[in-house]
């Protein structure tokens, strides 16, 4: 995911920036300074992808302040997450938003060709796990990897998942989303030989907790190369599933 900085580097290799040029895009102030957000400029110099705006909880003047100066600073590509639909709406008058209400995600900018070293495969328990599926399926497409998704497949009926082999077999990454047990994620785990990042969700009767019991149930999962992510959390299961499908050998 690392590009920006080889890109600059490339450039001046290649003759199309000077080193001058190159070395202000370097220098630029690493935040702007909006006095309700320090906006990060050089997240995409060091992490390789830029600041993603997380939209709960912030007005959308705010929002709308913090995509202008992301923009004004050559942001081109922009990822807004859990966005409620009137404040999208109200954005959407000003902003070429394109709004997913289903995940609650916004972007902004043309999404990019993928160019993972492989597939990334979202796999849910149930219907009702698909907002959070969303989230990290949209998300891992937005940072430019190729997705399947898998949706509907819980251990209740495995005959569901099994027909899916192939997609599991070639996948290079799977994302597990289950609420209720949580049993998903141990099941998928068994059958890749990629890394299953699990996604606990709220979903279920009174004694899931609202997804603690997935949430448990996937920590302690006898599966091998499963990791577990927050309740809910479909983005940072989509964030880091992109980075495992771009991983570069260093050295």
């Amino acid at each position: 995911m690392n590009t920006d900085a080889k890109q600059i580097l490339e450039a001046v290799k290649t003759g199309e920036l000077s080193v001058d040029d190159a070395l202000l895009k370097l220098k630029t102030a690493p935040f702007c300074d909006l006095g309700y957000a320090k906006v990060d400029l050089h997240r995409g110099l060091r992490q390789g992808a830029a600041e993603v705006i997380y939209g709960a909880g912030k007005a959308p003047e705010q929002i709308a302040g913090i995509v202008d100066a992301m923009r004004q600073n050559g942001q081109e590509q922009i990822l807004i997450t859990r966005l409620a639909p009137e404040a999208a709406e109200q954005l959407a008058q000003t902003l070429p938003l394109d709004y997913r209400e289903q995940a609650r995600i916004a972007t902004l900018g043309e999404l990019r060709r993928p160019d993972g070293i492989g597939t990334v495969v979202v796999a849910t328990g149930g219907t009702s796990d698909i907002p959070v599926a969303e989230e990290a399926a949209l998300t891992a497409e937005f940072f430019k990897n190729h997705v399947t998704r898998l949706y509907d497949v819980g251990v209740a009926g495995l005959h569901r998942l099994l027909s899916h082999s192939e997609d599991i077999m070639r996948a290079s990454v799977i994302i597990a989303v289950a609420g209720m047990e949580g049993a998903l994620a141990s099941v998928v785990g068994g059958l890749a030989d990629c890394p299953v990042i699990a996604v606990p969700t709220s979903v279920g009767y009174g004694a899931s907790f609202g997804g603690v019991s997935a949430l448990l149930s996937m920590l302690n999962s006898c599966a091998s190369g499963v990791s577990v992510v927050n309740i809910d959390n479909g983005f940072g299961a989509g964030y880091l599933a992109s980075m495992i499908n771009h991983m570069e050998v260093k050295g």
